[in-house]
C-alpha cells in the first residue's frame, strides 16, 4: 500500500501504465483450451486515417467490452489491424507526388508508383495505430494485421478463385457507378444520396414517317440523349399503342431509334413515355437487356462527351447539357423545364456526382450468397443491436444487386485473372503465372484491383489465418461482438456475414453492436467544410483519456447518435478527480494488510456494501446487453453519492474516534468498497482505475486481469439499506430546510424526531449531530416531546422539528424576507405590465419575450418560496 499524489495529472500516468501493460502482455491470448475465448476484430482504420471522434467513440466501446470479458475470466482477444484503402489511399500519394514533384503516376509506372505507395505505408500507417495506444485501446498488438499483407492477401486470392469457380465471381459489361473524379468504379454501398434541385427536361421526338406527330419525354440528363436506343412505352397503354413497332427521331442527333412496349413505362406518370439509354441508366439497361437493344457509351471516364457524340465531343456533361437544351430550344424541341427536387447519387469518397454507365467490370454474384447471410439474421443466429437495424440489414441484403468489385486502381489486391498475349485464354489462379496454361504464351495480369471492401469483408477470419487451418482460427472463431456504426452495414457488416456463411459455414460474429455518429453541439455532422471537428488527441492532452472515454460512453446508446459538448468532457474530468480525492483519503485514513470484509458491519457498513452489491448486480447486467450508458450512470451515481457525498462522511467519527474495533470495521469496508468499485469503472477508466488499484494493498499485479465483482446473496442487507437510505432522506430534508431559511453551516440547533421506528433514528443520532447540524437529538413515536416555536422537514416516516429560534435571529429573518417579498412584487409588477403591453410583445425579438416569460416565472417560484418561510415563522 501507498500514497498517491496529491492531485491525479493524467498525463504523468497513462503513457507510464500503458507502457507497463504491453510490457506485461496482458492484452495478449494464447489459444486455451481450458478458458471460454471472447474475440472482437477491430474495425480497421484507413492506414491513411487520423483519429476523429468516430474512431475514439467506437475503440471506447470495444474496449469496454474486452476489458470487461478479460476480468470476467473469458480469454479475450481484441484483433487490431489497418485497412489498405485503396481509393483514400493512392489519392494520398498522387497529391503527394504532384504537389512535391510535379509527377503523376503514369510518369512512375505502376510498379515505381506501388513503391511510393508502400514507403508512405511504412511512414504514416503507424500513425493511427500510435493514436489507438494513447486513448487505451487494449488490443492485442502481437497480432496486428493489414489488409494487404501476406496472410491476408492470400486469403483473398483463394476466395476469390473459389467464388470464380463457382461461377459466383464473373466479369460483364454491366451498368455500374462511375466516379469521374477518381477514375473507378463504385459499389452501391459507396455511393451516398442527396437531395439536390434540380429540372425535369420536356424534349419532344418525332415519330418517323407521321408529319406532326410526337412523344414527349421527361429527362433531368439531356445530356444523356445522345446515346438513346429506344423510347418505351406501356404495351397497355392506348396512346401509343398504334406506334409501338415504329420509329422516333432522336433531336439534334437525327438517329432513329424503335418505339418499345415495356412495363418498365409508367402510363399514370407524365406522358407515359420514357427516352432508354442503356449505357447511362441502370433501369434503362434492364429494358435494353429485354429488347436487346443496342447500348451507346457517349461518355469518357472523366466524364466529358465522347466522339459519339458529335459536335459536343470533348465538352464536360454540365458544359453539353447547356448547349444541348440551348440547341433543343433553338430547333423547337424543347416542351417546358419543370423544377424537379431528387436524388443524386456522389461519390463517398469525394463528393462528385456519380455517373451511371456501362463499363467492363468484375462482379459478384449476389443472390446465392445473400440467402444464408438472410437466414442467419432472422433466425436470431446473429443479432443486431438494437434490434431496429437487422430490418435495415434485411431490406438490403434482399434488394441487393450484384456487387461490382472491380476499381481502376493501382494500389489494392489486384485481381488474379490472367490473360494469354497470343490465344487470349483468360486463366483465373491462386499463384501468378507466367505462362499460359492452355497454349505456353506470355500472360499480362489483369489491371483492375478489388474493391477495399473485399478483403474487409474476410476480416473476422483472415485474421485469424484462413485459409490455413489454425489453431487460433478453430479456438477464436466465431469471434463474439462486432462493434460498428450504423453507416458501415451496407459497406461492412453484411459483406462479412454472407462470406463468413460462404467460406467458414459458420456466422462471423454473434452480435453486432451498432453505434451512432458523434455530432458537435448543435447536432450537426462533424466534418472539415464545416470546421467543427474535434481532435480527440488534444482533448486527451488537456482532460486524459479517461474524460474522453467517460464522455462518449456516457452519452451513448446503442444505435442513436450523440452529442459532444466540451464542458461534459470537463465533467469527467471533475468525476476523475473526485475518485482520486475520495481513494487518497481512503489511503490516509486505513491501516490494513489486505483487502477484506468487515468482521463486525454496522448500519451504514451494510448499507454500502450492500448499494454495492446491487450496483455490481445491475453494472453487470446492462453490460451484458450491451446497455454502456446506462451501467457508467449507475456508477457514477454511486461513487458520486453514495460512497463519496454519504459514505466517507458517515464513518469519520468512526476513522477519528477512539473504538479501534469501530474503526477497523470503517477502515476495511471503505478498501474493499474503493476496490470493487475501482473494477467496475476500470473498463470505462482504465488508467485513474490502475494507478489506484495498485496503490490499495492488493495481491494483483494489475487490475487490467483482476476479477470482476460478482453479485452475492451474503452482501444484500435491504432491511439495512431500506433504514440507512431514511436516514440520509431525512438528512437531506434537514440541509434543505436550512438552506432554504439561509442558516448557517456553523450555527446548531436541537432536533426532535416524531416517527414510528424510534430505534432507526436513535442509532442514526450520530449522523444527525455530524452532518444535519444537531445540537442534540431526541426522538419519540409522539409529538410530545415537541417543544412550541418550530419547524418542520417531513422525511420517509419521520418528522424533524427544530426550534425557529435556534436557527435564525427571527426578527432579522422576518425583516428581510419582508424586504426580498417586497422586491419580487415588484419584478412581478414589472414583467407582466411589460408582457401585457401590446406594443412591446409586437415589436421585440422573441427571443427577449421568452427571456421575460421565464424570469416571471423564476420570480413566482421565489415569491411562493418567500411566503413559505414567512409563515414559518409566525
Amino acid at each position: 500500500m501507498k500514497n498517491i499524489e496529491k492531485t491525479y495529472e493524467p498525463s504523468n500516468v497513462e503513457s507510464r501504465l500503458y507502457k507497463k501493460w504491453c510490457d506485461n502482455g496482458y492484452f495478449h491470448a494464447e489459444v486455451d483450451s481450458k478458458k471460454e475465448p471472447y474475440t472482437i476484430v477491430i474495425p480497421p482504420p484507413n492506414v491513411t486515417g487520423q483519429l476523429h471522434m468516430g474512431h475514439a467513440l467506437d475503440e471506447t466501446l470495444q474496449d469496454i467490452l474486452i476489458r470487461f470479458k478479460r476480468m470476467q475470466g473469458y480469454n479475450a482477444l481484441w484483433i487490431p489491424g489497418t485497412d489498405h484503402a485503396g481509393i483514400a489511399t493512392q489519392i494520398k500519394v498522387e497529391e503527394a507526388l504532384r504537389k512535391e514533384e510535379g509527377l503523376t503516376r503514369y510518369d512512375l509506372g505502376r510498379e515505381k508508383f506501388l513503391e511510393r505507395v508502400w514507403d508512405w505505408k511504412k511512414q504514416y500507417g503507424d500513425r493511427i495505430i500510435t493514436q489507438l495506444k494513447t486513448l487505451g485501446s487494449s488490443c492485442d498488438w502481437d497480432r496486428e494485421r493489414f489488409t494487404m499483407d501476406e496472410g491476408c492477401s492470400k486469403a483473398v486470392r483463394e476466395v476469390f478463385v473459389n467464388l470464380y469457380d463457382k461461377g459466383l465471381i464473373y466479369r460483364g459489361n454491366r451498368i455500374i457507378n462511375w466516379c469521374p473524379k477518381c477514375t473507378t468504379a463504385l459499389s452501391d454501398a459507396e455511393v451516398e444520396y442527396t437531395e439536390q434541385d434540380g429540372n425535369f427536361w420536356h424534349i419532344k421526338y418525332p415519330v418517323e414517317g407521321m408529319t406532326g406527330r410526337f412523344i414527349t419525354i421527361a429527362t433531368t440528363r439531356p445530356e444523356t440523349m445522345l446515346g438513346d436506343t429506344a423510347i418505351a412505352v406501356n404495351p397497355e397503354d392506348e396512346r401509343y399503342m398504334d406506334i409501338i413497332g415504329k420509329n422516333v427521331i432522336i433531336p439534334l442527333v437525327d438517329r432513329a431509334i424503335p418505339i418499345v412496349g415495356d412495363e418498365h413505362a409508367d402510363k399514370d406518370f407524365g406522358t407515359g413515355a420514357v427516352k432508354i439509354t442503356p449505357a447511362h441508366d441502370p433501369n434503362d439497361f434492364e429494358v435494353g437487356q429485354r429488347h436487346n437493344l443496342p447500348i451507346i457509351k457517349v461518355m469518357n471516364d472523366d466524364a466529358t462527351i465522347n466522339k459519339l457524340g458529335g459536335k459536343y465531343e470533348g465538352m464536360d456533361r454540365y458544359e453539353a447539357r447547356k448547349a444541348i437544351v440551348a440547341d433543343l430550344e433553338a430547333g423547337g424541341y424543347l416542351v417546358k423545364i419543370e423544377p424537379h427536387a431528387h436524388n443524386v447519387g456522389q461519390c463517398y469518397r469525394c463528393g462528385t456526382t456519380v455517373e451511371p454507365l456501362t463499363s467492363d467490370q468484375w462482379f459478384v454474384k449476389m443472390a446465392p450468397l445473400a440467402k444464408e447471410a438472410i437466414r442467419v439474421v432472422k433466425e436470431g443466429e446473429v443479432k443486431f443491436v438494437p434490434d431496429r437495424f437487422s430490418k435495415t440489414y434485411l431490406n438490403w441484403m434482399e434488394n441487393v444487386h450484384d456487387w461490382c468489385i472491380s476499381r481502376q486502381l493501382w494500389w489494392g489486391h489486384r485481381i488474379p485473372a490472367f490473360y494469354c498475349q497470343d490465344c487470349g485464354c483468360m486463366t483465373v489462379s491462386k499463384t501468378d503465372i507466367d505462362k499460359c496454361p492452355k497454349c505456353g504464351g506470355a500472360v499480362k495480369q489483369e489491371n483492375d484491383v478489388l474493391d477495399t471492401w473485399f478483403s474487409s469483408a474476410l476480416w473476422p477470419f483472415s485474421t485469424l489465418g484462413w485459409p490455413d487451418k489454425t489453431p487460433e482460427l478453430e479456438y477464436f472463431y466465431p469471434t463474439a461482438t462486432l462493434v460498428t456504426g450504423y453507416d458501415i452495414i451496407f459497406f461492412w457488416v453484411a459483406r462479412m456475414i454472407f462470406s463468413g456463411m460462404e467460406h467458414m459455414k459458420e456466422i462471423p460474429f454473434k452480435h453486432v453492436f451498432i453505434h451512432g455518429l458523434v455530432r458537435d453541439s448543435q447536432g450537426r455532422k462533424m466534418s472539415k467544410s464545416l470546421g467543427n471537428g474535434v481532435d480527440p488527441l488534444e482533448v486527451i492532452k488537456e482532460y486524459g483519456a479517461d474524460a474522453l472515454r467517460f464522455t462518449l460512453a456516457t452519452g451513448n446508446a446503442p444505435g442513436n447518435d450523440m452529442r459532444y459538448y466540451p464542458e461534459r468532457v470537463e465533467a469527467s474530468r471533475n468525476f476523475a478527480n473526485k475518485i482520486w480525492n475520495a481513494a487518497r483519503f481512503v489511503l490516509m485514513n486505513i491501516d490494513i494488510e489486505e483487502i477484506s470484509l468487515p468482521d463486525a458491519p454496522k448500519m451504514e457498513d451494510k448499507w454500502i456494501l450492500s448499494r454495492l452489491n446491487s450496483t455490481v448486480k445491475e453494472v453487470t447486467d446492462n453490460l451484458e446487453k450491451f446497455e454502456l450508458g446506462i451501467a457508467l450512470q449507475k456508477l457514477y451515481d454511486f461513487v458520486w453519492d453514495e460512497f463519496c457525498d454519504w459514505y466517507i462522511e458517515l464513518v469519520k467519527p468512526r476513522l477519528y474516534g477512539t473504538d479501534d474495533v469501530s474503526r477497523k470495521n470503517a477502515e476495511k469496508t471503505l478498501c474493499y468498497v474503493l476496490s470493487n468499485f475501482l473494477k467496475l469503472l476500470h473498463p470505462f477508466m482504465p488508467f485513474v482505475t490502475e494507478e489506484i488499484y495498485c496503490s490499495l494493498p492488493v495481491s494483483d499485479e494489475t487490475i487490467v486481469t483482476s476479477s470482476w465483482p460478482t453479485y452475492t446473496d451474503a452482501l444484500s442487507f435491504p432491511k439495512e439499506e431500506a433504514e440507512m437510505g431514511a436516514v440520509c432522506e431525512a438528512i437531506k430534508a434537514i440541509r434543505n430546510l436550512r438552506t432554504s431559511m439561509n442558516v448557517p453551516p456553523s450555527r446548531k440547533a436541537a432536533m426532535y424526531i416524531v416517527t414510528k421506528n424510534p430505534s432507526l433514528y436513535e442509532a442514526g443520532s450520530v449522523f444527525f449531530e455530524k452532518l444535519a447540524g444537531a445540537a442534540s437529538v431526541e426522538v419519540s413515536d409522539s409529538d410530545a416531546i415537541v417543544p412550541e416555536g418550530c419547524v418542520n422537514a417531513v422525511a420517509p416516516g419521520a418528522t424533524i422539528f427544530m426550534p425557529t429560534g435556534e436557527l435564525v435571529d427571527t426578527e432579522k429573518e422576518r425583516e428581510r424576507l419582508t424586504k426580498e417579498k417586497k422586491r419580487l412584487e415588484g419584478e412581478i409588477a414589472r414583467v407582466e405590465k411589460m408582457l401585457s403591453n401590446e406594443g412591446f410583445v409586437s415589436r421585440a425579438p422573441q427571443k427577449l419575450i421568452d427571456e421575460e416569460k421565464a424570469k416571471g416565472v423564476k420570480y413566482k417560484e421565489m415569491y411562493e418560496a418567500v411566503l413559505e418561510s414567512l409563515a414559518k415563522l409566525n
